[in-house]
């Protein structure tokens, strides 16, 4: 089987613009995980689709995800891109916020994500939500929390 990576990486934005959860769910594994910078880990498909449907909608519209530069050997692949969005969250309603950052596409062999995990400045975006300093604070900890917990035990944190 051929992995057409960039048709991939359009079923997938386009599924997230959308806001189609189910779309995005059943372009990974049935025990697949979609790693979000903001939210965490979703394990599932069912997980996905709420991830996307009750998370990513329910506090965002008009989202607009544009990949470049993607590479893909069958097994993973990366992508750069380009998002943005305009909030709903209160206090912050109608601010268009843009970022950039990193993909990886952990496939199966049936072309399926079993893994995706995106790599970005979690600050920048709130900044321009006009978060108060602790806010991000509180957010940069807790994925800290998470980049730590995945690592442990892998040589990085522990003392030589």
């Amino acid at each position: 089987m051929t992995m057409d990576f960039p048709a991939l990486l359009d079923r997938f934005t386009a599924a997230i613009e959308r806001g189609d959860g189910q779309r995005l769910a059943v372009l990974f594994t049935p025990d697949g995980t979609y790693n979000d910078g903001f939210y965490g880990p979703s394990t599932g498909r069912d997980a996905i689709t709420a991830m996307l449907e009750d998370h990513f909608h329910a506090h965002a519209r008009d989202f607009r995800w544009k990949m470049h530069n993607p590479l893909c050997d069958g097994t993973t692949g990366y992508a750069g891109w380009d998002f943005s969005y305009t909030s709903k969250l209160p206090g912050a309603e109608g601010k268009r916020v843009i970022f950039e950052g990193m993909s990886r596409f952990d496939l199966a062999p049936d072309g399926l994500i079993r893994q995706y995990t995106e790599i970005f400045d979690i600050g920048i975006p709130m900044a321009q939500l006009g978060f108060p300093a602790e806010r991000i604070a509180r957010s940069l900890e807790k994925a800290a929390g998470r980049l730590r917990e995945r690592h442990k035990g892998g040589g990085h944190l522990e003392n030589n």
